[in-house]
């Protein structure tokens, strides 16, 4: 029997992306470790989506326990305005270590939407310290996604995306078309045509072009060419427009290289990481920057970088950072996503065969079926509960993102379930599945 107060967390609690009317349902966690949620009734699920794809090392993982406890006797918590510790340098060592060589300068942030934020601001006051003032606008490609604060938003796409709603209160961007070309193919002829048009005819208003690279996540689940990538590089450098690399979804070996960028051999003006920053055991994420960026925002009026948030460099997220990329440095993920992308691709294929689905993805550690309509999370995500598993689909995709350390039957667990249930799913008028919102 549960003690969880069900009742309450309907009636008070925001979950994301809910209704406090018609609440979707819930399922209590009371422990995880490994790759498994215990549920309250005692039921275990294996996880799928690394907790929004940031647990890379499984739950429990003692390394990062250890460090955190230790930091959590010590020093929890400081502020970082006119304070440093061990924790925050060791961190930022271990990530200039690990990120292109060209990064020099890192801003310790709270969260992902945060860091992306700070990378905007970074590039319209670099701009104001190199006299371009006209330069303050952000340009992007379509089906994007980089957060939910405003600024982040801005970035995200205007009309597919979940934040079009705020319409005119959100700052006004450029957006080019959405990248076309595969992941592993040639570059299509026009793929970025339209982009460097845009570029041509506005770089002295464009302060900075911002994309996820490689893969594009809870906009769109694509994975797009390095050669797109590479080429966008180009254009950037050609028309003077600094190049902000969101690899908070991407970084830390999801894709099958370290950072995505690695894919197509260039390297970003500004880098935001997050999410498995810590390894997913507390919230922490950062912007990286190179000398020249650094460089015109000193040269800009304010002289200094305008933010500061209250928990920056917080000392317990920067142990459990420590502990987590100690463990990426030392190699493992490499074997550890291999494997899991050539299961993912042998397991989920079958699904291609259906009637309903598009499009059967695997790049990395992300696994991605794409159906031809949009499903109901909450509907979906109980028939995944009865299969033992925790996967939560939106829109038409069905996906998972495990834990690096998950083991080859756990991950056919994962598989068999995403396969079962886009198999139940049919068109809005025949399934039981499909949200008629």
């Amino acid at each position: 029997m549960s003690n969880l107060d069900y009742s309450f967390d309907q009636q008070h609690i925001w979950h994301p992306y809910s209704s406090m009317r018609f609440p979707t349902p819930t399922f209590g966690v009371t422990a995880a470790n490994g790759v498994r949620l215990t549920l309250d009734s005692g039921e275990q699920l294996v996880d799928g989506t690394s907790s929004w794809w940031a647990c890379i090392h499984g739950y429990g993982h003692a390394d990062i326990v250890a460090a955190m406890q230790q930091q959590l006797q010590q020093l929890s918590h400081v502020m970082f305005g006119g304070i440093t510790h061990q924790p925050a340098i060791d961190l930022c060592k271990q990530l200039l270590a690990l990120a292109p060589n060209n990064l020099t300068k890192v801003f310790l942030a709270d969260s992902g939407s945060i860091a992306v934020e700070v990378a905007m601001k970074m590039a319209l006051q670099y701009w104001q310290g190199r006299s371009a003032n006209t330069k303050s606008k952000i340009l992007t490609v379509r089906r994007g996604y980089h957060g939910d604060t405003f600024a982040a938003m801005s970035v995200c796409d205007p009309t597919e995306g979940m934040h079009s709603m705020f319409g005119a209160n959100v700052a006004q961007q450029l957006f080019a078309p959405a990248p076309k070309t595969p992941f592993g193919e040639q570059l299509i002829a026009d793929d970025t045509a339209e982009l460097e048009q845009m570029l041509a005819e506005q770089h002295q208003q464009i302060a900075a072009l911002i994309i996820e690279p490689i893969m594009q996540g809870a906009g769109a689940m694509w994975f797009y060419s390095a050669a797109y990538l590479k080429r966008v590089r180009e254009l950037c450098d050609k028309y003077q427009v600094l190049l902000i690399l969101d690899e908070i979804a991407t970084g830390f070996g999801r894709t099958g290289k370290l950072f995505a960028c690695e894919h197509a051999d260039i390297q970003p003006d500004i880098m935001c990481v997050g999410k498995a920053l810590t390894g997913g055991y507390i919230s922490l994420a950062a912007t990286l920057c190179s000398d020249e960026v650094a460089s015109g925002i000193s040269d800009s009026p304010a002289g200094v970088f305008m933010h500061g948030p209250t928990f920056m460099a917080n000392p317990l997220a920067c142990a459990a950072a420590n502990a987590s990329l100690t463990l990426i440095s030392q190699g493992t993920w490499q074997q550890q996503v291999a494997a899991i992308e050539t299961q993912m691709q042998r397991e989920l294929a079958p699904a291609a065969a259906f009637e309903q689905v598009v499009a059967v993805r695997v790049l990395g550690a992300v696994g991605v079926i794409e159906l031809n309509h949009t499903v109901d999370t909450g509907k979906l995500q109980q028939e995944f509960v009865k299969r033992g598993v925790w996967v939560r689909p939106f829109s038409r995709f069905i996906y998972i993102m495990p834990p690096y350390v998950i083991n080859s039957e756990d991950l056919s667990q994962l598989t068999a379930a995403m396969v079962e249930v886009a198999k139940l799913t049919r068109a809005p008028t025949t399934s039981q599945f499909i949200s008629h919102g």
